[in-house]
């Protein structure tokens, strides 16, 4: 399968016939959803990697269910359908978080390439996320590491290297991670 999507209109009719062209081409539809709220619950079920909304549904309108479903990270991108084109309309689109924005009537010619490059956009956001998350956690270990000897080169009167490899020898002896031998430094002389 190229990727798995979430459907989302008030239409029956509409998600039919986007469920036909779209699993025709390879994708495997997870789920459809009438409103927002049956968006966000299909979201949270099935982590998909595309959600194809109408932004004009009641209860829920896409581009609310949509900030929500991107905030927690349920799927990896949203393309909006709408029957409206202009600015304004696009614009909030793009402002909810859109990684692509249809116009209906929907035809198969755009359908398909635009849902493959919010895919690969989509796959590309979250790798990108995964990065920054993964730096951001290694910048507090340091910030921790950095703090524990600055608090042993206070204390014990240790240069800094003394400090580092002091950390870095209970790290080895108690086999756990040196931030974590760190805040127990830290902890203990505050």
């Amino acid at each position: 399968m190229n990727g798995r999507i979430v459907v989302v209109d008030d239409e029956p009719i509409t998600r039919m016939d986007i469920r036909d062209v779209l699993e025709e081409a390879g994708y495997d539809v997870v789920a459809e959803a009438s409103d927002g709220f049956e968006a966000i619950e299909a979201c949270k079920k099935h982590r998909p990697d595309l959600i194809i909304m109408d932004i004009q549904m009641p209860i829920l309108d896409g581009l609310k269910a949509g900030k929500k479903i991107l905030a927690d990270q349920l799927a990896q991108g949203i393309i909006f359908l709408s029957a409206f084109s202009g600015v304004e309309h696009t614009e909030r689109a793009k402002k909810a978080g859109a990684i692509g924005y249809l116009v209906k009537p929907l035809h198969e010619k755009s359908l398909i390439p635009t849902v493959e490059m919010a895919i690969a956009k989509g796959q590309e956001t979250t790798n990108l996320i995964k990065k920054i998350e993964k730096l951001s956690l290694k910048l507090d270990e340091r910030k921790i590491i950095e703090k524990a000897k600055g608090c042993l080169m206070l204390r014990d009167h240790m240069t800094e290297d003394d400090a580092y490899k002091t950390i870095r020898e209970l790290s080895m002896n108690k086999r756990c991670r040196m931030s974590e031998i760190a805040e127990l430094i830290v902890m203990t002389d505050e």
